[in-house]
C-alpha cells in the first residue's frame, strides 16, 4: 500500500493544528548529523541525550548497551523518545559499521586526541558524533577506529562536563550552523513521509483498531 494513501487516512484522526505541527518540526529535522553514546551507565545521562536530539531536531540517535543494558528512561526523556528514531546496538563494531554503511563518518569527542575544535568543525560531512561513558570516556575501538575527533574548547581546571552537557553544546552549536549553511541537510520527502507516520500513529488512541480498519478498507 502506497505511504502517502496511509498518512491521508491516519491524518483524519488527528487535529490540522497537530499535522502543522509536524510539518514544521520536520521542515527543521536533520540526519546529516546523528549521535552513537557507548556504554553509558546512568540511565538519566541517556534519555537527557535523546530530549537534546530531540530539541536540537537531530532525528537519529543510537545506543550501544554493551555493558550496562538498556539505559532509556522515558519520565527523564519527557517525552521525547517519541520523536526521536532511536536504534540500539549490542556491541561499538555493530554501530559503528551501520553508521559507515550509510555514509556518515566516526567522529570521537574527546579532550585527550588532537581534535578539531568546535568552532572550526567541518559540517559539509555526514557525522556521527560519539560520545563514552561517564568516567573513562569512549573505549579505544572508537578511538583506533574514528575518522575525525572533536573537542569542545575549555579553560577551566577541569578537562570534562557531564555527557549530557557536551551532546547540547556540540548539537546546539553544529545544528545552527548546518542551517544557516548550503548544505543539503533536511529529510528526504519520503523521508519525511515515514517520520510523519510514525507521529501520527503515536498520537491516536486505540490505533491498533483504525489500522486494522485501514486494512480491511484497502485490502477490498
Amino acid at each position: 500500500m502506497n505511504q502517502n494513501t496511509l498518512l491521508t487516512y491516519l491524518e483524519n484522526f488527528i487535529t490540522d493544528s497537530r499535522k502543522e505541527r509536524f510539518t514544521e518540526i520536520l521542515s527543521l529535522r536533520t540526519n546529516h548529523f546523528t549521535v552513537a553514546v557507548e556504554d553509558v551507565f546512568q540511565m538519566h545521562n541517556t534519555s537527557a541525550v535523546i530530549r537534546s536530539c530531540e530539541v536540537f531536531g537531530v532525528q537519529q540517535a543510537h545506543l550501544i548497551e554493551q555493558r550496562f543494558g538498556k539505559r532509556l528512561d522515558a519520565k527523564i526523556a519527557m517525552g521525547a523518545q517519541k520523536w526521536v528514531d532511536t536504534f540500539r546496538y549490542e556491541s561499538t563494531q555493530e554501530c559503528m559499521d551501520t553508521l559507515r554503511a550509510k555514509g556518515y563518518q566516526i567522529v570521537a569527542t574527546t579532550p585527550h586526541q588532537d581534535a578539531y575544535l568546535l568552532n572550526d568543525f567541518d559540517i559539509t560531512r555526514k557525522s556521527a558524533f560519539f560520545f563514552g561513558t561517564e568516567k573513562s570516556g569512549l573505549s579505544k575501538e572508537v578511538l583506533n577506529q574514528a575518522d575525525t575527533y572533536l573537542k569542545i574548547p575549555m579553560v577551566g581546571f577541569t578537562e570534562s562536563l557531564n555527557i549530557s552537557v557536551c551532546v547540547a553544546i556540540i548539537l546546539q552549536q553544529l545544528t545552527e550552523k548546518l542551517r544557516k549553511s548550503d548544505v543539503s541537510w533536511q529529510l528526504t520527502e519520503e523521508e519525511k513521509t515515514c517520520i510523519r507516520i510514525d507521529w501520527t500513529k503515536k498520537s491516536i488512541r486505540s490505533v491498533e483498531a483504525v489500522l486494522q480498519r485501514f486494512n480491511e478498507k484497502y485490502a477490498e
